[in-house]
């Protein structure tokens, strides 16, 4: 073989490796652009079951989500398309810049020309052409000690002044943002009238030629597990169940249809609560592809629609902290009264005929009697305006469902709230009787 096939064979080589060497770098770098930065909302794992409304199975990822994950990926390759590149994002040379003119308004009036002033640029770490003489006498007035401050012997630096350091030092008071006596009875007043607006119809389901109350407790049994998944915040799950009651009590929904409601409330929900809400495509993912990105967001734009736009609907959640910070109570009871909160979300009857505020107090009283003996204290029934007579069918009803969530067909509240995180209070046992005084 001569010498120039011989140059050309390692010309081919060399080039082949540095291919190969590139495509394993772009592998790296699509392996890091996987990973998600965002802990508050973490995407469900490729093996994680995505339940659908009715069957409730186990479904493989589907054609279009295994397009979906390649289109994905090849948009992560393109955000780097070489080493030479990913060196430029990080590694800018340091070019001198040039002098930069300021420039003044000319007042109004006839124009007159004014000499522009340049203003020469600030050297901002000496070259190497300076001699060392220079650079140690610049660090050497950098170094000097600060000068000390005299204070005025009028100024007061006490403890209770903001000038003491010492009230950094030991910490600030974490704020409750609900926590506003101030203004505690105006709120309450207000979310008490907002919920009588934002309140879905009770007997709804009576007209709806397609779907059941079954089936709406297998939607919101579904949503909780979503929730879940994603990290969501609890308010997020009751806004998501508000929007759905309110769509189907003036829309009529066939049952193909009814988890693209659900997954169009969730959405909504998220963007009005969470900081770091799921983007569509993950709901369209959790639907196991059974909608597409466009078909939720339509149904998304049906819903606000019909909604009028108002999504800031009281719920039982707002309720109960309000309660909590007007007359507290332990943690325990305060994960109790939340799990008994969620309850209620699953059937929609006889809950919907209460008012959220109502719910709340039930919830309140069931957790504190099961617990400690308690009842419902003379300061909420001063804040509410509720009696605990008025609050019996209620407090009865959900004492019912309390007795029954073991048998429940919807296990998913029950599952969250046997976490740590909640004290694990749906091991609690039902009372079999209320004792009530």
């Amino acid at each position: 073989m001569s010498g120039a096939n011989r140059g050309q064979t390692s010309a081919v080589s060399e080039q082949h490796n540095q291919e190969n060497m590139l495509s394993r770098l772009r592998g790296s770098l699509k392996h890091r652009a996987g990973v998600n930065e965002n802990q508050e909302n973490l995407p469900p794992k490729q093996g994680a079951n995505r339940t659908v409304l009715g069957a409730l199975q186990n479904n493989q990822p589907s054609k279009a989500q295994n397009q979906r994950g390649a289109k994905q990926e090849s948009s992560q390759s393109l955000s780097c398309k070489s080493e030479d590149y990913d060196r430029g994002c990080y590694e800018k040379p340091s070019v001198k810049q040039a002098a930069f003119q300021i420039h003044v308004d000319e007042p109004d009036g006839p124009c007159t020309k004014k000499s522009q002033q340049v203003v020469e640029p600030v050297k901002a770490k000496p070259t190497v052409e300076e001699s060392p003489l220079v650079i140690s006498n610049a660090v050497a007035r950098l170094r000097q000690p600060l000068a000390t401050i005299d204070m005025p012997s009028a100024m007061d630096v006490s403890f209770d002044s903001p000038m003491d350091m010492s009230v950094v030092e030991r910490g600030e008071k974490v704020i409750d943002v609900n926590e506003v006596p101030e203004y505690a009875e105006e709120i309450h007043a207000y979310l008490r009238e907002l919920e009588v607006k934002t309140r879905p119809k009770a007997g709804y389901m009576r007209k709806q030629p397609d779907i059941t109350n079954s089936m709406r407790a297998i939607l919101v049994d579904w949503l909780v597990e979503v929730g879940e998944e994603y990290k969501l915040q609890n308010e997020t799950l009751y806004l998501a169940v508000n929007y759905i009651d309110r769509f189907l009590s003036s829309m009529s929904v066939l049952r193909g249809k009814l988890q693209l409601v659900g997954t169009a409330a969730m959405l909504l929900a998220s963007k009005f609560e969470e900081i770091y809400p799921p983007e569509v495509a993950e709901f369209v993912y959790i639907t196991d592809d059974t909608y597409t990105k466009k078909q939720v967001l339509r149904m998304e734009h049906m819903v606000l629609k019909v909604l009028s736009f108002d999504l800031a609907s009281p719920t039982i959640y707002q309720f109960l902290t309000q309660y909590f910070l007007n007359h507290s109570v332990s943690k325990q009871v305060e994960n109790l009264a939340m799990y008994l909160g969620e309850l209620s979300l699953i059937d929609s009857d006889p809950f919907l005929k209460y008012l959220p505020s109502q719910t709340a107090a039930a919830a309140y009283i069931l957790a504190s009697n099961t617990l400690t003996g308690g009842s419902w204290p003379k300061s909420l029934v001063e804040m509410t305006g509720y009696s605990l007579e008025d609050l019996l069918p209620c407090v009865e009803d959900l004492h019912k469902m309390f007795v029954s969530s073991s048998q429940h067909p919807q296990k998913s509240v029950r599952e969250k709230y046997k976490a740590s995180k909640y004290l694990e209070v749906s091991s609690i046992d039902a009372p079999s009787k209320l004792l009530l005084n």
